[in-house]
């Protein structure tokens, strides 16, 4: 059965305000792949797990037309809101029954999301809905996180990771498939022309109130908000007054680098 962690109009929100899109070196690995795997033009992509858009708007840049699919009304309803070019679109869907006709679709992607599906049941409807040589990118980035600024950056990155610590003793089970480097997700795409990379890294410019906003996005901080929200609020303060004395700054808008590890499936449907 799937997870739904992320319904709610108030998350939404903060995810649509706070959730990167993917980085420069994550777009160019999916491009090339797509370039080197398709013989003939890219027609219909489909985002699925898309949130509010992030990895959806990339897409729409490169190709004639995008769908984005999620199963949350209020994530869906951000991405709608949002600015976008005509040729992105938005559905509300679970990932396990997707509208569209067999082999019609030519590049499907999920950023962030296959590690909330029911994994068995979503690989049947990729399997059904790729055409003949359509191609699949599945990528998430991983716990593997730095941050960098002047000659402070390790010590950022301790304070990070002591947060992040606290608010993934709340992660939901489905999070080992990040921690695994998305390998059970791997082996269960039904493509025998697959790859796994696991040594992505991007370079992501975030301001100080931003890395801060990304912590109170992901789900096991909104299960923290529920069990014990004066705590949780505290935490998240507490961090952000820690970044910025040890950057020598009082500004939450004070630009850094956050580095971040992707991991990404690619794959290839036979002919």
């Amino acid at each position: 059965m799937a997870a739904q962690l992320f319904q709610g109009k108030g998350h939404a929100a903060v995810y649509q305000k706070y959730r990167f899109a993917p980085g420069k070196e994550l777009q160019q690995i999916i491009l090339s792949y797509v370039q080197e795997k398709r013989t003939s033009p890219t027609e219909l992509v489909v985002d699925v797990g898309c949130g509010s858009g992030q990895g959806t708007l990339f897409l729409a840049e490169h190709f004639k037309k995008v769908v984005g699919t999620d199963i949350s009304e209020a994530q869906i309803q951000e991405g709608r809101e949002a600015p976008s070019p005509p040729n992105l679109s938005y559905l509300v869907c679970p990932a396990e029954e997707l509208p569209f006709e067999d082999g019609s679709v030519d590049l499907l992607t999920s950023f962030t999301a296959a590690h909330w599906f029911d994994i068995e049941k979503f690989m049947k409807e990729v399997d059904r809905v790729v055409k003949p040589r359509g191609c699949v990118a599945l990528s998430t980035y991983t716990v593997d996180m730095r941050l960098h600024y002047g000659n402070c950056s390790e010590k950022l990155t301790q304070i990070f990771r002591e947060t992040k610590d606290v608010i993934f003793k709340y992660s939901h089970s489905r999070v080992k498939h990040v921690l695994e480097d998305y390998k059970e997700i791997f082996e269960a795409l039904p493509f025998k022309d697959k790859k796994r990379l696991t040594e992505i890294f991007d370079k992501i410019p975030m301001t100080v109130a931003g890395v801060v906003g990304y912590l109170e996005s992901v789900s096991p901080y909104q299960a923290y908000m529920k069990d014990d929200p004066e705590a949780a609020k505290t935490l998240l303060q507490e961090t952000e007054k820690r970044f910025l004395e040890v950057m020598g700054v009082s500004s939450p808008e004070t630009q850094l680098e956050f580095w971040v590890r992707h991991v990404c499936v690619l794959g290839c449907k036979g002919p």
